[in-house]
């Protein structure tokens, strides 16, 4: 069973930054996708960043391009996610996403496993 655990997330500040940690369990690492997605109230939910094992990095969200960093710690089973230059706007609970498949995709429904999500707040 593949299970994903989401931390990091939290109050912080305009201009601030945070780095979001998801620990993986269960999934081959050399064979998976695995996204960051986050959801806003009110609105739905979008793919910000993934990470292919073929090596691949695809950054979807305009809006955060510049300002986030995707990286993996195989030994760890881990996948952060650094956010710099955090704005109100960046408010969300983020998610932690895996597939079965090599292949970043930006729709959330070819995703097997989430985690339970994660809340950031940022302050104006």
């Amino acid at each position: 069973e593949v299970q994903l655990v989401e931390s990091g997330g939290g109050l912080v500040q305009a201009g601030g930054s945070l780095r979001l940690s998801c620990a993986v369990s269960g999934l081959a690492f050399d064979d998976s996708a695995i996204a960051w997605f986050r959801q806003a109230p009110g609105k739905e939910r979008e793919v910000v960043s993934c990470f292919s094992s073929s090596g691949t990095i695809t950054h979807y969200a305009d809006a955060l391009k510049g300002r986030v960093t995707i990286s993996t710690d195989n030994a760890k089973n881990m996948v952060y996610l650094q956010m710099n230059s955090l704005k109100p706007e960046d408010t969300a609970v983020y998610y932690c996403a895996a597939r079965n498949w090599v292949l970043c995709t930006w729709d959330a429904s070819l995703y097997d496993s989430w985690g339970q999500g994660t809340q950031v707040a940022v302050s104006s």
